[in-house]
């Protein structure tokens, strides 16, 4: 997990692309078969890290495969101020925006609804905040069949 905030952290701070190579070599040894919340969080960033809604996808659905597999337990030894609940509005909101962005409306729709049925479950803080109002956008962006990318979205161009 350390390693993966590390990438992370460089991502945010302007090195996308070798951001984007150090989870993909994490991604090498934890692979499709390894620990779920390593792999719910690893794909969950690396997604964040290209433009193309495309390629977003594919690291979005791991992501959200990962949490499936997600226990409470899993998650509350790693930090007892997690919850399970709490991914999963951020999840479905990835995946919305992508489909959106790829002109899939009906399943941009299906997973912005699952993003709101999950926002109760964000706390009340400023990251709950950011989603829930990210959350709105989408579904406005939805309503509007626009593909353009959120000037808010996350990503190596935002």
């Amino acid at each position: 997990m350390e390693a993966i905030g590390a990438a992370v952290t460089e991502g945010r701070t302007g090195y996308p692309a070798s951001a984007r190579q150090r989870l993909l070599d994490l991604w090498s040894t934890t692979g499709p078969a390894g620990d779920p919340l390593h792999r719910c969080t690893l794909t969950h960033y690396l997604a964040d890290l290209y433009d193309d809604p495309a390629q977003a996808l594919a690291w979005d659905i791991r992501a959200l495969d990962a949490a499936e597999s997600l226990t409470e337990r899993r998650v509350q030894a790693h930090d007892t101020d997690l919850q399970l609940a709490a991914f999963y509005p951020s999840l479905h909101l990835n995946l919305a925006d992508n489909y959106r962005r790829l002109g899939s409306f009906t399943a941009a729709t299906e997973h912005i609804d699952a993003a709101r049925h999950h926002a109760p479950h964000l706390p009340e803080d400023g990251y709950g905040d950011l989603l829930r109002t990210a959350i709105e956008e989408v579904a406005e962006a939805i309503t509007q069949r626009s593909t353009t990318k959120r000037a808010s979205a996350p990503g190596p161009s935002a």
